[in-house]
């Protein structure tokens, strides 16, 4: 088996390509998904499904409830942006479905686990390309995490751990990400990205990541396997 390694998995296209490039690179992986609150639970029955279907070596799902804070669209109250077009959910700022602070939040759960497990590296799969003007998806704020990291734990600071963490979809497109994806064989079949699923788990079609999801398919020359609403 090979060296251990934290793969946050939401289930969702990106984190699902990131595992299957943990595995290739010969990590043993461990998938940490979150229980945090979310609009639904589609997300993390399709990382049940991928973690089962990639083999990991252990899953954990972990509570978190950030209903508490509210402030996002995924969390609280407010009703998901839908638009018809693609370039329409492009935007500079900030999205309303930016959840304050997820993903230090997930990284710290990723750190603890690390540590237990006996781990140097975190994968995640944050993209600066098309990440929706998501804060903490920018390489300088993953640089600056990991520099954090290594004077957070005990490991750390006894110098037995110097974590690593990998984003290798950082510099890649939505398109990039599914041809790598369909090269390493992964399902995405299996795999959920909408923020507003129905009762069935169909993808709305009209959110952002819907959008973008199928923009990287059409770019990639490939079909999204998942099931839409009135598809």
């Amino acid at each position: 088996m090979g060296r251990p390694a934290i793969v946050l998995l939401s289930g969702g296209l990106d984190s699902t390509t990131v595992l299957a490039i943990a595995k290739e690179q010969g990590f043993t992986p461990y998938a940490l998904s979150f229980r945090y609150g979310q609009r639904h639970s589609v997300e993390l029955e399709a990382a049940k499904r991928v973690a089962e279907a990639q083999g990991v070596a252990r899953h954990v799902i972990a509570d978190i409830d950030l209903r508490v804070f509210g402030g996002s669209a995924l969390t609280d109250d407010i009703e998901v942006p839908k638009h018809d077009t693609v370039e329409e959910a492009e935007s500079s700022s900030v999205p309303i479905t930016y959840v304050p602070a997820r993903n230090t939040i997930f990284l710290s759960f990723a750190l603890a686990y690390a540590e237990v497990v006996g781990a140097t590296d975190i994968f995640t799969g944050v993209t600066a390309v098309d990440y929706s003007g998501y804060p903490d998806c920018r390489p300088e704020y993953m640089d600056a995490y990991a520099k954090m990291a290594n004077l957070a734990t005990r490991a750390g600071i006894e110098g037995t751990q110097e974590l690593k963490l990998h984003s290798p979809l950082i510099a890649l497109s939505k398109a990039g990400i599914v041809r790598e994806g369909l090269r390493l064989g992964v399902d995405y079949s299996l795999t959920s990205s909408c923020y507003d699923p129905d009762e069935q788990g169909r993808a709305c079609g009209r959110c952002d990541t819907c959008l973008m999801r199928l923009k990287g398919f059409a770019e990639a020359g490939a079909t999204d396997p998942v099931q839409y609403q009135g598809a």
